[in-house]
């Protein structure tokens, strides 16, 4: 027999549990959206920069704000597309752990996001040790590549899959003694108190004395996400990818679990060095009234898009680096400049340097 206590306990269970699953729907969707919408973004912009128009035929016609915006339907027209095509799965290779490679290298990249504050307060779960949380999810994505390359008996992608996870490992390394350096300076791991360690002006931001790192943190997160120049594993020149027996729905999987991971790094980037929510105008007398009214969310949307825009700026500048030219930026560049920043700015601190240790 149910007591009415067990009954107002299991209420409260199935509202709490259906009110969290709105929550993540909520951010979800509009995360895998923007996933979307910015390889359009990327072939669009790249495209300019190159003198081309890109995606132009495919529109949605049927919507009237978006009529003239030629292009716009390019990403509903590709994931149609990948639908329809067949996956094939090579012989001998293990069914269960090809399939669950992409998971694994999409999920982490979807979880983080669990912690990730949008505006003061607009986070779904506010814990104490957020930033460590990050790096945990951000740390399991490089097994679904491993599986991923292991379970397609291959040899070719088994070998991209060990330079990928070498290069992902290296890169990870350096960018966890970046996000060391934030974590002094705030003197918390909680990421809603990052932010807030950094409110003041455009000045008080943790990128001006914490510049090595933001530039370390930056430029590792496109190595780690095998971005252009540093995606010698999945170039078009090379034939060692660890998802080159991938195809279909598989195949788009691994590919946005790429973009996932570039919009996760802009957010962190965004959150641990530009200020999250905090308005660029704060601390300007005339100009922080005037944008007073604009809330956090815009400003940390427009940070996140300031960052992702150079990700699709370095793929169209700078060619593609040699893979030992990449292990030696990682181990024998990066990861001594972090060390040394992280004794610089424990003097910084122990200085109490104004305005941000004071």
């Amino acid at each position: 027999m149910i007591t009415e206590k067990t009954e107002r306990l299991i209420m409260e269970t199935f509202f709490y549990l259906a009110t969290t699953l709105i929550y993540i729907l909520i951010i979800v969707i509009p995360l895998m959206l923007c996933v979307a919408y910015l390889t359009l973004a990327e072939r669009k912009i790249i495209g300019y920069m190159q003198v081309r128009i890109g995606p132009n035929r495919v529109n949605l016609s049927l919507l009237p704000l978006i009529r003239n915006l030629r292009g716009f339907g390019q990403p509903i027209a590709d994931a149609v597309k990948l639908m329809f095509k067949e996956i094939v799965i090579p012989s001998n290779a293990d069914r269960f752990l090809f399939v669950i490679a992409p998971i694994l290298a999409i999920g982490p990249a979807l979880a983080a996001w669990a912690v990730i504050p949008f505006a003061d307060g607009w986070v779904l779960s506010d814990i104490n040790v957020g930033l460590l949380y990050i790096l945990a999810m951000t740390s399991i994505g490089v097994y679904g590549v491993i599986i991923a390359g292991w379970a397609s008996n291959s040899k070719y992608a088994f070998l991209g899959a060990l330079r990928s996870a070498a290069q992902i490992v290296s890169y990870e390394i350096a960018m966890g003694f970046a996000l060391v350096g934030v974590l002094m300076a705030a003197s918390s791991l909680n990421l809603g108190e990052i932010v807030s360690a950094q409110d003041g002006s455009v000045l008080h931001w943790f990128w001006l004395p914490l510049l090595p790192l933001f530039l370390v943190y930056f430029i590792s997160g496109v190595a780690e996400t095998n971005r252009a120049p540093f995606d010698v594993v999945e170039g078009e020149s090379e034939i060692v990818g660890f998802h080159v027996e991938y195809s279909g729905m598989l195949f788009a999987v691994f590919f946005l679990a790429e973009y996932a991971n570039m919009i996760l790094i802009s957010a962190l980037a965004t959150i641990m060095f530009l200020g999250g929510w905090l308005s660029p105008f704060q601390g300007i007398p005339l100009l922080e009234t005037l944008f007073a009214w604009v809330p956090g969310l815009f400003w940390f949307v427009a940070k996140v898009a300031f960052c992702l825009f150079f990700f699709l700026w370095f793929r169209a500048t700078f060619p593609r680096y040699r893979y030992d030219q990449i292990m030696r930026l990682g181990w024998k560049v990066f990861i001594p400049i972090t060390l040394v920043w992280i004794v610089v700015l424990g003097l910084f601190i122990l200085m109490k340097l104004p305005p941000w240790f004071a």
